[in-house]
């Protein structure tokens, strides 16, 4: 079946490309990957690689020419002697697009290419209304593929003047979805894009002396809707609300479950922190992470003693929140609790031991200290920050850390527990 090749979009205010130039002959073997074409815009130029095995025929663009995004130029196909031309780009003609007085003037914004076989885009949400005034990099509105869900930025300032198409809608690549205008509209139109795409057919006449009465019109569908909240299916959300959510241990999921519409964005991450727990924990239960380490030997009498003769460095607190801040994969002020009494340090970025002093910063973790006491084992829970506690053991040391998920990934836990484990064992790695 032969691969329609179109002209790519290459910057998302990007309406057209000139070719520089063809790397490739008619009739040529192609294969996935090779280079096919080189294409320039305002911003760039780039090759364009073949997306499937084949022949390059139906060559429809010469050097040199503008081409609109999402037109095809080329087939690759299955024989070199199928060389029927491409599809011409589509002209604008009465009936294929909505007549210019139904729309107010102004600049186009298209679906975009987000990758080279991608031909259409689902259009998730709208960020902006009709009318709204917007700047080049405003988020104009939400697009889906196959691969990815990415905000598309306006790309000049302007109001939105039209929207032609709606959330939910499967927009061709290189269609018109939105017209930014330079002056407030009078009537800014919103509508779908099948709606933009052809209008509705006529109601037939009845034919004269058939009495039979004329069948009731359909009714006509409602329109597309944002996606129905879920709590088995997949949960619509912007890339930088995911990564929030991810950072700070949070389920976007309960947000579908409470009722609230997708897609989701960065504004409802405060939503979500403001609900109820859905399963209230049982009393005396816990929500938190524990890790537990254990070391063969207890390295740190030996080396805090070289370290007050050899350099005179006799606070062992701030020796002990020197090692735990460089095991932490983002190094804060660690505070130090001994005999009931507590103490905060900051080390510095170089993780000099000679430099770490006192601080009134808020401590990024709590390191415990209970040697020398008879407790062996500890399961404290979840405080305000992620705890390290130090306990005697046969021969060396055991070291529990807690944390809540929302404080620390698995990942980092197991790093930072990992490290300063490793630290404590054989004090003198921290100087490699």
């Amino acid at each position: 079946m032969p691969h329609d090749v179109t002209m790519p979009q290459l910057g998302m205010a990007q309406d057209a490309g000139k070719i520089v130039s063809w790397l490739k002959s008619p009739g040529d073997a192609v294969a996935k990957g090779d280079a096919l074409f080189e294409v320039e815009t305002d911003k760039a130029t780039m090759e364009v690689e073949a997306q499937a095995d084949g022949f390059l025929t139906g060559v429809s663009a010469s050097a040199g020419e503008d081409v609109p995004v999402g037109a095809v130029i080329a087939r690759i196909s299955d024989s070199a002697e199928d060389d029927d031309p491409a599809p011409a780009a589509p002209a604008t003609e009465a009936g294929s697009e909505p007549a210019p007085d139904d729309l107010p003037e102004g600049h186009p914004v298209t679906m975009p290419q987000l990758g080279m076989a991608q031909d259409s885009g689902v259009l998730v949400s709208w960020q902006k209304s009709p009318g709204d005034a917007v700047a080049a990099d405003d988020v104009l509105f939400e697009v889906e593929t196959d691969k990815s869900t990415m905000e598309v930025e306006a790309g000049r300032d302007g109001f939105l003047a039209a929207t032609l198409a709606e959330a939910g809608e499967d927009v061709p690549v290189g269609e018109a979805v939105a017209i930014i205008s330079a002056e407030a509209p009078d009537t800014p139109v919103a509508r779908s894009r099948a709606a933009s795409s052809a209008p509705p057919p006529a109601a037939p006449e009845p034919a004269k002396g058939d009495d039979t009465p004329a069948a009731p019109p359909k009714a006509k569908p409602p329109s597309p809707t944002p996606p129905v909240p879920s709590t088995t299916g997949r949960v619509l959300a912007s890339p930088k609300a995911r990564r929030l959510a991810l950072e700070q241990g949070l389920d976007l999921s309960r947000l579908a479950e409470a009722g609230y519409p997708q897609p989701f964005h960065v504004r409802d991450i405060e939503t979500l922190k403001t609900l109820p727990d859905a399963t209230p924990a049982p009393q005396g239960a816990t929500a938190s992470r524990r890790l537990v380490a254990e070391t063969a030997t207890d390295g740190l009498p030996g080396f805090m003693a070289w370290a007050a003769e050899a350099h005179g460095l006799t606070d062992a607190d701030a020796i002990l929140a020197g090692l735990a801040a460089a095991s932490l994969a983002d190094p804060g002020p660690v505070a130090v609790e001994r005999h009931g009494q507590s103490r905060t340090y900051a080390g510095p970025a170089a993780r000099a031991l000679s430099q770490v002093a006192e601080s009134d910063a808020a401590p990024a973790l709590t390191l415990r200290d209970l040697r020398g006491s008879p407790l062996r084992t500890v399961e404290m829970g979840g405080e305000d920050t992620p705890v390290v506690t130090l306990t005697g053991g046969s021969a060396g040391l055991t070291i529990t850390l807690e944390c809540s998920p929302s404080q620390m990934d698995a990942q980092t836990a197991i790093r930072l527990l990992t490290e300063f484990a490793g630290r404590v064992e054989q004090p003198l790695r921290h100087l490699l």
